[in-house]
């Protein structure tokens, strides 16, 4: 999605066959499981689906021409990563220009293997940048914990009650279970799940994330 492009529900002509739209989404949506590059622009555009508008169909179209570039794009996991977990958090504040909620974005690596991945709207509205990053935060330690959990079974009863709440990152930090490092802009891969970037942002990033184009030349 090109990073100037700004979606809402009401701007733009209503499209006269909005089935077309719908299916083209519906279609996309199972990319995701394997491109994490369109993870956001889908997240995007599947908000629209109940009225879809011109806008909204040329950004899907602008995607279509970014996949059609890179056909072997995909993840590639490495038989000798190491077995440490890793994560990159990030939220854009009020980034819905239809009701100001705003954006979370997380990934998750094994090594250097990404594993998990999303780009989701946040339930409610915060009313500061550093709420909506503590949001996204919490949303990132509960998925850490339930990755950490599945892969260690003998946790899960004393974990199966975890209450979260607004100290939830405080007190995976005060156990020393969370260990929170700054990051600075161009090394944020949480990035590509937040908001639409500029190709000479996203492709470095893209590289870090172990996201390969199999046709390309090497």
């Amino acid at each position: 999605m090109l990073p100037n492009t700004r979606l809402c529900s009401f701007e733009g002509d209503l499209l006269p066959d909005p089935s077309v739209y719908r299916r083209l989404i519906g279609r996309l949506l199972y990319l995701t499981v394997s491109r994490p590059d369109i993870t956001f622009t889908i997240h995007k555009l599947s908000q629209f689906i109940s009225q879809p508008r011109q806008p909204h169909l040329d950004a899907a179209h602008h995607l279509l021409r970014y996949l059609k570039t890179a056909p072997g794009q995909g993840l590639f996991f490495s038989a000798n990563s190491s077995l440490q977990l890793r994560a990159f958090s990030d939220a854009d504040w009020g980034s819905c220009l239809d009701s100001r909620q705003s954006t979370t974005g997380f990934c998750i690596f094994l090594g250097d293997s990404m594993i998990s991945w999303k780009a989701k709207k946040q339930s409610i509205v915060s009313r500061s940048s550093a709420e909506a990053e503590y949001r996204a935060l919490a949303s990132t330690a509960s998925e850490l914990a339930a990755i950490h959990i599945a892969s260690n079974p003998v946790f899960h009863e004393r974990t199966k009650h975890i209450e979260l709440d607004c100290h939830f990152i405080r007190e995976k930090l005060v156990a020393g279970i969370v260990k929170l490092l700054p990051i600075r802009s161009r090394h944020q891969l949480a990035d590509v799940f937040t908001k639409a970037l500029p190709a000479s942002l996203l492709f470095p990033l893209l590289a870090k994330m172990a996201v390969h184009d199999i046709h390309s030349p090497s």
